[in-house]
């Protein structure tokens, strides 16, 4: 169909397919898993893994951390640049705590990890910021 002025109609839609699949792009499902060790009153090893889910999500999403962008889509280098504010998000959403004591010869061991075990997260990015909720 031609609308008044000559244009076919089919371009809107093209503009429209464009702009939808745009927004798409810039928001996405995350899984991210965390775990802490400490050992003697030390820390042992740390680790954070983000991967791209696979599949659909579902859940409702809670409460939200924002965090600045600054250029950047990479989820990874945008948690590694505010690691303290998403540790602290993560130990509010409540992590699995083990905690282990031994004695062997009158010397006290001790072993204690956190876990945040994998969590679907939503993630939208913006032009300055990003905005992370997990899925429950």
């Amino acid at each position: 169909m031609r609308s008044r002025d000559g244009n076919h109609t089919l371009t809107c839609r093209f503009c429209s397919i464009i702009l939808f699949s745009s927004l798409a792009l810039h928001a996405g499902e995350f899984l991210i898993s965390y775990r802490y060790v400490v050992k003697d009153a030390t820390l042992y090893n740390e680790t954070l893994q983000i991967a791209k889910a696979m599949r659909k999500c579902h859940g409702i999403p809670q409460a939200s951390l924002v965090l600045e962008t600054q250029n950047t889509n990479n989820l990874k280098k945008i948690l590694s640049t505010d690691n303290e504010k998403f540790i602290n998000y993560i130990h509010h959403l409540g992590l699995d705590v083990l905690h282990k004591e031994k004695t062997f010869n009158y010397q006290n061991s001790s072993t204690t990890i956190l876990t945040l075990k994998t969590t679907c997260f939503k993630v939208g990015f913006n032009d300055n910021f990003v905005r992370i909720s997990p899925l429950k």
